[in-house]
């Protein structure tokens, strides 16, 4: 499995409660760019339209060598899941007030999945008591390396 983009925003602005793997549609000069790592999903998010989900605001740069048939880089692009999925997160998302969220990119026996988290909004405090956590985190860590190395 090989990593092409991720999200890290998303774990900082929402809860991730549930993961799901989807693959994507794309066309030929965009699944080259992609294997080149010309891709940003930081402001990308599902939505489901007529039963089936699309990812939106996913940047996918035009393929240098591609011609007059280059895709367009934002388009809205259609992802692959099982209906039963498809139907338990449509559910989830307008009963729950729950958000999709595209988390990750990556390569998985050379096809594009894309990682979807069903995701709840944090609110202010809850981001400041992240913070909070990462930093005693990293201070504890360099504390620890430094009594290692002085030891």
């Amino acid at each position: 499995m090989k990593i092409v983009a991720t999200n890290r925003k998303a774990s900082f602005e929402y809860f991730i409660l549930d993961r799901y793997e989807a693959g994507i549609k794309l066309t030929g000069t965009e699944i080259k760019s992609v294997r080149q790592g010309k891709i940003n999903i930081n402001d990308a998010y599902v939505i489901i339209r007529n039963n089936v989900p699309e990812i939106i605001n996913m940047h996918i740069a035009k393929y240098d060598k591609g011609t007059l048939y280059n895709h367009d880089e934002t388009r809205t692009r259609e992802l692959l899941l099982h209906k039963h999925e498809i139907l338990k997160l449509y559910s989830k998302v307008k009963l729950d007030g729950l958000a999709l969220v595209a988390t990750k990119a990556y390569f998985k026996e050379g096809l594009l999945k894309i990682e979807v988290s069903l995701c709840r909004g944090k609110k202010l405090h809850d981001k400041r008591e992240a913070i909070k956590e990462a930093d005693a985190k990293r201070k504890t860590a360099k504390a620890i390396k430094n009594y290692v190395r002085n030891s």
